[in-house]
């Protein structure tokens, strides 16, 4: 089984990486596997106790997703926001597994599959025994989300939290905005409701590699100068 690496690098088409997660009364598997052909990453979370679980951004590939999530019994289907790249694999995804399908309202036109529920911000989305917690994070599109999974990771018990970004924060800066009003509003995102948690915050982006917010803070304000 392929652990996390300092990055979270996981191949295309290559194998899943796994981390463990202390959260509350149980503990929460992690699979990251990258998908399509713009390395989309897909993440599985599972409660280990009651093998129930929770898909982020069904992106692409169903029957690779489907393999990841071998017997775990799939409730939800999250979409971090509209773009086309991230939920290619959700029409298949729903119908193999049943899951409700939710979203950020103000992206529904953006996504033909439709929701069984929309999520806004504060909003709690159960895995299992636990809970994850939505965030809205508007900027690269109108309803953009990012995810919080809260717990020590068992490899690395100083990561307490765990981001699921989305296109909203990536290794280098925010996700790509179309204009001046659309960069304002993701720098607003980060600095308000993201770079909010202590650097060691593991962040899960949509595409490539992992970071940590504190290996971004730094550069906040670079980020800010150099515009959108």
């Amino acid at each position: 089984m392929q652990t996390f690496d300092d990055r979270g690098h996981v191949e295309p088409h290559g194998p899943p990486a796994h981390r463990l997660v202390q959260h509350a009364a149980t503990s929460v598997s992690v699979t990251k596997l990258s998908v399509g052909p713009m390395d989309n990453n897909c993440y599985v979370l599972a409660d280990t106790g009651t093998g129930t679980g929770v898909i982020i951004d069904a992106a692409d590939e169903p029957d690779r997703i489907l393999e990841a999530v071998g017997d775990i019994d799939i409730t939800t289907v999250l979409t971090t926001h509209g773009h086309r790249d991230h939920w290619q694999a959700l029409a298949a995804v729903k119908r193999a597994t049943g899951a409700r399908v939710l979203h950020h309202l103000a992206d529904a036109p953006m996504i033909p599959v439709p929701a069984d529920g929309t999520v806004g911000d504060g909003d709690k989305v159960t895995v299992g025994a636990g809970a994850v917690e939505v965030l809205h994070t508007p900027g690269h599109t109108d309803g953009s989300v990012c995810i919080v999974l809260s717990g020590a990771a068992e490899d690395r018990p100083e990561i307490t939290t765990h981001l699921f970004t989305g296109d909203t924060l990536f290794p280098g800066g925010p996700g790509r905005t179309t204009g001046e009003g659309a960069f304002t509003q993701i720098m607003t995102s980060l600095r308000t409701r993201l770079f909010v948690f202590d650097d060691d915050t593991w962040v899960h982006p949509g595409h490539g590699d992992d970071t940590t917010l504190g290996a971004e803070r730094g550069d906040l304000d670079a980020w800010q100068t150099r515009g959108w």
